[in-house]
C-alpha cells in the first residue's frame, strides 16, 4: 500500500488491516460508477459496506457521460502548444470551449496550475499515469458485472474518431503517437470507404481512425443503478443522506457525520467527484479540482445517426448509439458548480450535430448538465491520506466511466490488504500538499 510520509511515497502491498476473516466496516461516499465499483469489491472481499448517496445511485455525472469505454483515452488536454491556443479557442464561437466570465478570477488559481501542464515532459508523465487507469477498461468492466448477471450492459465495439480529412488528423499527430506508444494503433479508414463504414455521415466526414476492442454502455445511469441493485443483493447497504464531516477524534477514521446521524466504520472511501473537495479541506488538504461543465443532448428515438461511438474531431463530442436514442456530448465550459446551464454550449452542439449527421431525426430532445471532476494535473487521486484510514477515489475528469471499476478494484485492495500490483504514486492525494 502506498503510505505518505510527508517527503515522499513508498509503496509496498500489506495493509495493516492482517485479521482472519474480513470483518471491517466501511463507508463508501458517493454512488457514481467509482464509489459503486469500490463497494462491489469490497463487498466480494467480504467487508460489511454501506454505500452513502446524497441522491439516487448513478444519478449525477455517472449518468450523464458518453458511454465510451475509452481504453485509448490516456492523452491529457494539456498537451504542448494549449497555453498558445487557448485563447483563441475562447473567442471562437465554433470550438466547443467557454468560459462564465465572471467567474474567472475563482478560476485562475487552478488555471495557471493546469497550463503549467501544457509542455511535453508532463504529458508523458500524465499518459504514463493514466494508462494504468484506463487501458484494459472493457476487461475491468466484464469483471465487474459479469459476476453479477449484468454482462449485457457491456457492449464491445470499434471507437473511432472522425476527421474532415488526412490533414486534421495529421494535426493531431502528437497525440496520435502518444496513443501509438501505448499500444493504441488506429485502423484508418479514407475516401469513400468512411460512408461504407458509417453511412449516417454527411460530406464534411472524409477520415476516420477507427480503435478496435473498446466498448460502450447504452444507458450508463442505469448501468451503475443495475450495478448498485447487485450491491445491495449481496449485502451491501445503501443510504440516502448527505455527509458532513469525518470522526477523525482518535487519529484515525471512526465514523462519519451525516444529516441522519453519524456511521460508525473503519474505513472511509471518499468518491465524490467534484464535491470532494470540500471534504479534503476537513482533511487539511487543498487539492486543486475544479467543476469543467459538461453538456449533452439525447436525441429521442434517433434514426440517421451512427452504429457505434464517434468522436468528431471538429467539435470535440462523442456521438453514442444509446437505449433512449443519440446521445451527443461534450463541449468545455468552466463556470463553477453552482450557475445554471448556458445556452451557447447548446446551441453549438446542436449545430455540429447537424453538420456531421445531416440525416438525423428525432422524436423529441433531452438536454442535460454536469461536472467533470478535473484536477489540475488530469490524474485522478487514489489511495490513503496519511495514517487515517479515509481513501480516496475521485478525479478522473473524463475518464470516470473508463476507469471507475479498476479504481475501485485498486481501492478495495488497499482496504484489503489484497496487492494491486500496480505502482499508485502517480495518483497519492496528498501531492498537492495541505492547505
Amino acid at each position: 500500500m502506498c503510505k505518505y510520509t510527508g517527503k515522499e511515497s513508498s509503496c509496498d502491498t500489506p495493509n495493516r488491516y492482517t485479521g482472519g476473516p474480513m470483518t471491517r466496516h466501511v463507508v463508501v461516499i458517493g454512488a457514481g460508477i467509482v464509489g459503486v465499483s469500490t463497494a462491489i469489491w469490497l463487498r466480494r472481499a467480504g467487508a460489511d459496506v454501506t454505500l452513502v448517496e446524497r441522491a439516487k445511485p448513478g444519478s449525477g455525472t455517472s449518468h450523464g457521460n458518453a458511454g465510451v469505454l475509452a481504453a485509448c483515452s490516456m492523452v491529457p488536454v494539456t498537451a504542448p502548444g494549449l497555453a498558445r491556443k487557448a485563447p483563441g479557442m475562447l473567442l471562437d464561437r465554433d470550438f466547443p470551449l467557454f468560459l462564465r466570465w465572471s467567474y474567472l478570477p475563482r478560476l485562475l488559481p487552478w488555471l495557471r496550475r493546469y497550463m503549467s501542464n501544457a509542455n511535453d515532459a508532463d504529458t508523458r508523465r500524465i499518459a504514463k499515469g493514466l494508462i494504468p487507469i484506463v487501458s484494459d477498461s472493457v476487461e475491468q468492466h466484464k469483471s465487474l458485472c459479469n459476476e453479477l448477471g449484468l454482462g449485457d450492459w457491456v457492449t464491445e465495439s470499434d471507437y473511432c474518431f472522425a476527421y474532415h480529412d488526412r490533414a486534421a488528423f495529421d494535426a493531431e499527430s502528437y497525440t496520435w503517437a502518444l496513443r501509438s506508444d501505448a499500444g493504441f494503433v488506429p485502423e484508418i479508414i479514407e475516401g469513400g470507404a468512411v460512408h461504407e463504414y458509417e453511412p449516417s455521415f454527411g460530406p464534411d466526414i472524409t477520415f476516420v481512425a477507427c480503435m478496435k476492442e473498446h466498448g460502450f454502455i447504452r444507458d450508463p445511469g442505469g448501468y451503475v443503478q443495475a450495478l448498485a441493485k447487485a450491491f445491495t443483493e449481496r449485502g451491501g447497504k445503501i443510504m440516502q443522506t448527505e455527509v458532513e464531516d469525518f470522526d477523525l477524534s482518535s487519529g484515525s477514521v471512526k465514523g462519519v457525520h451525516t444529516t441522519q446521524g453519524t456511521i460508525a466504520c473503519d474505513d472511509v472511501v471518499l468518491a465524490t467527484g467534484v464535491w470532494s473537495r470540500p471534504m479534503m479541506q476537513k482533511l487539511g488538504l487543498n487539492v486543486p479540482l475544479e467543476a469543467e461543465r459538461g453538456y449533452h443532448i439525447v436525441f429521442e428515438g434517433a434514426s440517421g445517426g451512427p452504429s457505434r461511438p464517434f468522436m468528431i474531431a471538429s467539435g470535440k463530442f462523442v456521438a453514442t448509439p444509446m437505449a433512449q436514442g443519440l446521445r451527443c456530448a461534450g463541449i468545455v465550459e468552466f463556470g463553477g458548480l453552482d450557475a445554471g446551464p448556458s445556452k451557447a454550449p447548446l446551441d453549438l452542439l446542436r449545430r455540429q450535430v447537424k453538420r456531421t449527421f445531416p440525416r438525423l431525426t428525432a422524436s423529441n430532445e433531452i438536454e442535460w448538465l454536469g461536472h467533470r471532476p478535473a484536477p489540475s494535473d488530469s490524474l485522478p487521486l487514489i489511495g490513503e491520506v496519511g495514517q487515517s484510514r479515509v481513501f480516496t477515489a475521485f478525479g478522473h475528469h473524463h475518464i470516470g466511466l473508463t476507469g471507475g471499476p479498476k479504481t475501485g478494484r485498486l481501492v478495495a485492495g488497499l482496504i484489503t490488504g489484497q496487492p494491486t500490483n500496480t505502482d499508485l504514486t502517480a495518483y497519492h492525494p496528498q501531492r498537492f500538499g495541505a492547505a
